[in-house]
């Protein structure tokens, strides 16, 4: 990173940024660490990134991920490193397809499927951006959540919610379900986000970074079908399933992105929410869809 970069980056962004610059240890052999996260377990997002930054780490530079696939397979230890083990599918004319699994503790926690092209002209169509209000009418973290402490019965659920968007301003265009819990809605949800301090210009990060935010609200639209709060409000609880990507056009994570989010079905206790990443002028940037369990306590 350029170190005018490095000097406008906030400390909560870089140690998120430390947490990606994984360790190599071996030929296609990376280390990784973990944070603690708001649940007790690795959060999903931080293993997908690192996962891409491993394959990343094996193509030339100047092939650009374009999609990626990806299962949870065990809850990630946030104590313990984890081990991503790169495998050179294919290298192509202009394709290149890595395969990435994470291991903890001797057991696979997490595959990866990640495809890089070479950027080629071709033929050009995107959906329309969906209104949304100026990310900068809306309230932050800091802002919203506060105002809302006496909603949790648990009285750490602010500071620990806020502690998870330190690196990233993260914004919701509507109230986010845990707090309307009890109130159905229409299974749509969307929410600004951008990195909080400049990044270097490096694509790859860039990348990363939205896979990070990807799985923060992505299954939010399930819970408004049911007017379900999530594990703040403990009604439910479930984890990420599955997660896709398909990156369409150069976008920067410093820079406001939209991501508009819906949910078409649930059924057998899994959440289906697909989204799509739009940049601040109306570009189509990534396409998501992610399947998580989801399942209603037992009293």
């Amino acid at each position: 990173m350029p170190d005018e970069a490095a000097a406008e980056t906030p400390p909560a962004l870089e140690s998120l940024l430390d947490l990606l610059d994984l360790e190599p240890i071996d030929r296609d052999i990376f280390r990784g660490l973990s944070r603690s996260a708001v649940v007790p377990r690795v959060f999903g997002g931080q293993v997908a990134a690192q996962a891409l930054v491993a394959a990343g780490r094996t193509v030339p530079e100047e092939r650009g991920a374009h999609s990626l696939h990806a299962y949870f397979l065990r809850p990630g230890d946030p104590g313990a490193p984890i081990v991503y083990q790169v495998d050179r599918i294919r290298d192509g004319r202009s394709f290149t397809t890595r395969r990435v699994v994470a291991v903890q503790h001797g057991q696979a926690i997490f595959h990866l499927s990640a495809s890089f092209q070479t950027h080629e002209a071709g033929l050009e169509h995107q959906e329309p951006m969906p209104y949304a209000p100026d990310p900068e009418t809306l309230p932050s973290a800091e802002e919203l959540l506060p105002a809302h402490a006496a909603t949790f019965a648990d009285p750490t659920i602010v500071d620990r919610l806020i502690e998870a968007r330190a690196a990233v301003d993260l914004r919701y265009v509507a109230a986010p379900p845990f707090l309307t819990a009890g109130v159905v809605r229409e299974p749509r949800s969307q929410v600004w986000f951008r990195t909080r301090g400049k990044l270097a210009e490096d694509p790859l990060l860039h990348v990363c970074l939205a896979t990070y935010v990807s799985d923060m609200t992505l299954l939010d639209s399930v819970l408004l079908a049911h007017g379900r709060g999530g594990w703040a409000v403990g009604d439910v609880v479930g984890a990420s399933l599955d997660h896709a990507m398909w990156f369409h056009r150069p976008f920067r994570a410093d820079e406001w992105l939209l991501y508009d989010q819906e949910s078409p079905s649930a059924s057998g206790g899994r959440g289906l929410g697909t989204a799509r990443i739009y940049t601040r002028d109306g570009r189509l940037a990534v396409s998501v869809i992610q399947e998580g369990l989801i399942r209603v306590p037992r009293r």
